[in-house]
């Protein structure tokens, strides 16, 4: 396809591989700058595509109007007003092929990723275990616009954005104290660091001078990180009190963030900011490791039995007491400090 012509590009979810979709269009943007995308997926992802001009944002309500397939036919009528000549299906689940299907029937070019799906399972199998480092999630990202004839180069480098603090967060950022957010929770808890030992790295941290700010949640967490906020009443609770796009604007203004494998580190990376994360089942051989983050700043643990998972959905085969909690709260805070002081 020529670059002045306009690409749908596919994908649902979750969250942190939304967010690295947003990674990689700024640079595919950036280097085709005749392009037009638009991204199509869940309403609550959008700002992440908000500071890319080259692109549009379509939403799909899989549970709603967009549900089942005449749901999906509704989509590709709904996709087919804007004229576009080629799809680019980054999720490669049952609801992307079906409606590819309709878009290529439709005579409209389409591509998919390749998830390496055996690779993979040959990473996180028990026996004849292969640990090595898999290609990157991006980089299958930017394969698929490849192999559409458009010309793409990953820096695989953080670049800060510039965004506009809320008003109502510009009392944080008053003072020259180092900035932290933390995201401590995940989709699974089999990637959650331990909240007792999150709660002791809290404590160093402000002990340490370090202003903090808790990232990610609903009520339960909220709760959570309230509970928090009352032992160390210089934390800042997030949740509930900004919108994603606000959420992005804080970040964006951090000097680190300290993160699961989950999507607080994609957000990080979006946004510019560095990242430590914690590992626990998961690995970031498996290719999500957050976009220009390095793996130097990925604490975690060897043992023969890591990874045993890809999404951290199967808890941890280490024994008796999980890899992630073998992290001490003190390896987290040496980390830290290493990134933010030399």
């Amino acid at each position: 396809m020529s670059a002045a012509e306009q690409l749908i590009v596919l994908r649902f979810s979750a969250m942190g591989d939304v967010a690295m979709v947003a990674s990689v269009l700024k640079e595919l943007t950036a280097q085709n700058p005749q392009l037009r995308v638009l991204m199509v997926s869940r309403k609550n992802f959008e700002p992440f595509f908000s500071n890319i001009n080259q692109v549009s944002f379509h939403p799909i309500y899989p549970k709603e109007q967009h549900k089942g397939f005449s749901g999906l036919y509704r989509l590709f009528k709904e996709l087919s007003n804007y004229k576009v000549v080629a799809v680019a299906d980054l999720h490669d689940n049952i609801r992307s092929r079906i409606l590819s299907l309709f878009f290529r029937l439709a005579g409209v070019k389409i591509k998919r990723i390749n998830k390496g799906r055996a690779e993979k399972k040959a990473l996180t199998r028990t026996t004849n275990k292969i640990l090595q480092p898999l290609k990157l999630t991006v980089e299958r990202y930017a394969d698929v616009f490849r192999a559409l004839q458009l010309p793409l180069q990953l820096s695989h480098q953080l670049h800060k954005q510039e965004r506009q603090l809320p008003q109502k967060a510009l009392s944080f950022f008053k003072n020259d104290v180092k900035k932290i957010g933390i995201a401590p929770f995940a989709q699974h808890s089999y990637k959650m660091y331990p909240l007792e030992k999150m709660g002791r790295v809290i404590g160093l941290l402000i002990a340490s001078g370090y202003q903090l700010f808790i990232f990610g949640g609903g009520n339960k967490e909220f709760g959570i990180a309230e509970g928090w906020t009352k032992q160390f009443p210089t934390l800042i609770n997030t949740i509930k009190q900004f919108n994603l796009n606000e959420e992005l604007d804080i970040i964006s203004h951090l000097d680190l963030m300290l993160s699961m494998d989950s999507s607080g580190m994609h957000m990080a990376s979006l946004a510019g900011t560095p990242v430590v994360s914690i590992w626990g089942p998961t690995h970031p051989y498996a290719g999500f490791l957050g976009y220009g983050q390095s793996i130097n700043d990925c604490l975690q643990i060897d043992h023969p039995n890591r990874p045993n998972s890809i999404y951290g959905n199967k808890p941890c085969l280490c024994g008796a007491e999980e890899c992630i909690a073998m992290i001490t709260p003190e390896m987290v805070i040496d980390k830290i400090n290493e990134k933010l002081n030399g």
